[in-house]
């Protein structure tokens, strides 16, 4: 996945009328800005992400992979969701027929603006970034790159179902196949061989649903341990409006530091068919880490230890209720 901002003193008079302007707009500053009293759980998208790596490694055409997927559309089922599985035989880069299921779930919800959020939920079938070339051939069980982003999902799912107070109506994807694209130590270089489930599902949008989106938001690795959310190149270029409302909804939630007002480069990843092939504007919500040398990614990502043990509860807090404080504000 992934590859690689006047005050003028005329006349006391004047001066009174500015003050008081200036007053007024801090004050609805402020009222835009009240804090959502709605709760997201750290532990329980905590224990939604321990959920699905307890099935193993979620690699594609595996056991661990269909047990899985049947346990997140059941869970979108309890929270009053209606899911369908998109089902499709896609081509990996080797030529592997993968036997992807994109799990869509959809609000019941009919009278508000409808946004989309989504995130892949398959593992990485090769650690290859692991540290040790041992490892470069085991799967990885993908903690952070693939269940946190459902995790968060699901527990946005179950406080929506609680509260019925959302300004909007918000549908869910888990995105399959997003993360067979080329491995390291292949000879060949194709950024089309990832997020193949989005680019399925994109081609395939009726131009009715797609046209019912105001916004996407996507959700890659939101779980790692000292993360923090940089402003992506693509984010900005298709949809800089819905970047600016989800970090001021971070800086009102108090969570403003995990979402630095700065800058990332452009990555391949499942928002790129949403924006390019759906049409619907759709930003990345993903971590970067600019002094790691490892990878930018984190230390953890495509290795053996993308597991629960170096999955931080406080990053899961501060990209949930952000998303808390723009769905119910």
């Amino acid at each position: 996945m992934k590859n690689l901002k006047k005050t003028y003193w005329v006349m006391a008079a004047a001066g009174l009328l500015l003050l008081s302007a200036c007053g007024t707009a801090k004050k609805s500053q402020r009222e835009e800005q009240k804090v959502v009293n709605i709760e997201f759980s750290a532990d329980s998208a905590y224990a939604f992400c321990a959920a699905q790596c307890q099935y193993g490694p979620r690699i594609m055409n595996s056991l661990a992979h269909d047990e899985c997927g049947q346990w997140i559309a059941e869970k979108f089922s309890e929270y009053g969701y209606e899911v369908t599985l998109q089902k499709a035989d896609l081509k990996g880069y080797d030529d592997t027929v993968l036997k992807s299921t994109n799990i869509i779930a959809r609000s019941k919800t009919a009278d508000r603006p409808r946004i989309l959020l989504c995130a892949h939920w398959d593992s990485r079938p090769w650690a290859d970034n692991d540290p040790d070339s041992a490892n470069w051939r085991k799967p990885v069980m993908a903690a952070n790159d693939g269940a946190s982003g459902v995790a968060v999902m699901l527990e946005v799912a179950r406080l929506l179902q609680k509260h019925d107070s959302a300004a909007v109506a918000v549908d869910f994807i888990c995105f399959d196949a997003e993360d067979w694209g080329v491995p390291q130590w292949a000879d060949t270089v194709d950024g089309d061989s990832w997020a193949l489930g989005a680019q399925y599902w994109a081609e395939n949008c009726p131009k009715q649903v797609a046209g019912s989106y105001q916004y996407g938001i996507l959700l890659d690795m939101v779980g790692g341990q000292s993360a923090r959310f940089y402003r992506e190149y693509f984010s900005m270029r298709y949809a800089r409006k819905i970047v600016d409302k989800v970090w001021q909804a971070a800086s009102a939630a108090g969570y403003g530091s995990y979402f630095p007002q700065e800058d990332n480069g452009g990555i391949t990843d499942d928002h790129i068919p949403v924006n390019e092939k759906a049409g619907i504007p759709c930003i990345d919500i993903i971590n970067h880490y600019p002094d790691c040398e490892q990878s930018n990614f984190g230390p953890t990502w495509h290795t053996v230890s993308d597991d629960m043990q170096h999955i931080d509860k406080n990053t899961l807090q501060a990209v949930g209720q952000t998303l808390i404080q723009l769905l119910f504000s």
